[in-house]
């Protein structure tokens, strides 16, 4: 696996290069070990690619946390305590689930690092939502995004997001005072 683009939110890289060129180092030599061909076993039943052989992002993945949990990398997860106040008066919710949480793929050194082989929406909630979450509860710093690039994508699933459609809604929506810095990395084969 290659790191064929990045994209720099909120001085991301620099603060990066900066504060974590080893964890930085670290995270491209974990994405080289990935040999994407291995993880080409999905068939797909999908009306537009019936037949055809995907990539499995569910698996690649696993191998990615297994490596990352191995160079010390852990993940990070909080209680979520969902309010009950703002209920109107005389609602009573029929079920409120126990147990809730939100949890960091990994954290090493207040550094946050998110793999999304996924839905849109997670890389925008990751980025966006999430980071700016465990920033303010003091559990990172910054953040690295690893998504791929559209290239990629086109050989999983449709609906998997990709790095271009990820940065233009980025570029667009612009930085808020909130945001914390992301270097995002959009993998290929």
């Amino acid at each position: 696996m290659i790191i064929a683009a990045e994209y720099s939110f909120k001085n991301g890289r620099q603060v990066v290069e900066d504060r974590w060129s080893s964890l930085l180092l670290e995270i491209e030599d974990t994405i080289a070990t990935l040999k994407s061909s291995l993880y080409r076993t999905k068939l797909s039943r999908e009306k537009t690619m019936v037949d055809r052989m995907l990539y499995n992002p569910s698996s690649m993945n696993r191998f990615l946390s297994e490596a990352f949990e191995r160079r010390g990398w852990s993940k990070q997860r909080v209680r979520a305590e969902y309010p009950t106040e703002y209920y109107r008066k005389g609602y009573v919710p029929r079920v409120l689930r126990p147990g809730a949480f939100r949890e960091m793929d990994f954290v090493k050194d207040k550094l946050g690092l998110e793999i999304q082989f996924g839905k849109y929406a997670f890389m925008v909630y990751n980025v966006c939502a999430k980071m700016t979450i465990f920033h303010n509860m003091g559990f990172i710093d910054a953040g690295i995004e690893i998504v791929p690039v559209k290239s990629f994508a086109d050989g999983m699933s449709s609906g998997v997001s990709y790095f271009e459609q990820f940065v233009w809604d980025l570029e667009h929506r612009g930085e808020a005072d909130i945001d914390i810095p992301v270097l995002i990395l959009g993998l290929d084969v």
